[in-house]
């Protein structure tokens, strides 16, 4: 059910003290971690905050958001090499191996939340973002962070994305995406009802993001909830939000304004520059 992929800011409340405390500094001994002194304070982006109170649930109903909203962008090639950045108990990590995927790395701050992704035998490993990605130049063809760009600030998000960049491989290419701005039914609500949510996007917004990341060919893209075609009740939504999607559309024209993504959540591919 769509429910399962919203956010369930209870069960967050209750364990982001002590997920924040677990969190695994990725340095030698003494040295500080750069992720400590990010501005997130109870819900760090380099942790997934998304999975419903039955984990194992999960991988089941994420598997059928990431099949639809993400496989298609996938390399043809199944021996690509993907770093998923804050990979939970691994959900995306899990849908990339069950779809052929061979060389798939997760990575997430909270080590409880990646001992469900080992007792799946999942590559996952506790470790933090900013840290597992410094130095490793040119290392990877696809990074995916299974987290919302909103859990860094402005600042923040340019120097992960420049990270990204270098790690990235000539031509390779990253999947991010955040909260939607421009949605006026959720947009302003997704902002406000969480501290750790430091900005929203539009299509405008993200690609400007991404282009002071370093990135090129970008290409902004809707994530859609209502994926669960079994379920009578995913048609009922998914007729909601189109006709309101639409009404919006319109409303938006009236201002002047011409803007194509209405969903909660917006994403974006974006490349780095090929060699030469």
């Amino acid at each position: 059910m769509a429910t399962d992929l919203q956010d369930d800011t209870e069960n967050r409340a209750r364990s982001a003290t002590t997920s924040t405390q677990r969190a695994v500094p990725h340095t030698p001994a003494g040295t500080p971690s750069r992720s400590f002194s990010l501005a997130a304070r109870l819900e760090p982006f380099d942790s997934y905050w998304q999975a419903p109170d039955d984990v194992e649930k999960g991988y089941d109903s994420f598997y059928r958001y990431y099949q639809h909203n993400y496989l298609p962008r996938m390399p043809k090639d199944r021996n690509a090499r993907i770093l998923v950045v804050s990979c939970g108990p691994g959900y995306l990590v899990n849908m990339l191996r069950s779809e052929g995927f061979t060389r798939v790395i997760g990575i997430d701050s909270d080590p409880e939340k990646v001992a469900h992704a080992v007792r799946r035998s999942l590559d996952c490993r506790a470790a933090r973002a900013f840290e597992w990605l410094e130095g490793r130049e040119s290392e990877y063809d696809v990074i995916l962070p299974e987290q919302e760009l909103n859990h860094l600030t402005l600042d923040e998000q340019i120097e992960f994305l420049r990270l990204c960049r270098a790690a990235l491989r000539p031509g390779g290419y990253v999947l991010v995406y955040g909260l939607n701005g421009a949605n006026p039914l959720v947009g302003s609500e997704n902002l406000a009802h969480n501290i750790d949510h430091f900005n929203s996007f539009t299509e405008h917004s993200l690609v400007q993001v991404l282009t002071l990341g370093g990135f090129e060919r970008i290409e902004t893209l809707p994530l859609s909830i209502y994926v669960f075609w079994t379920n009578p009740l995913n048609y009922v939504g998914l007729a909601f939000t189109k006709t309101a999607e639409l009404f919006f559309k319109a409303a938006y024209k009236m201002y002047g304004k011409n803007v194509r993504i209405l969903t909660k959540k917006i994403a974006a591919v974006a490349y780095k520059p090929a060699a030469g």
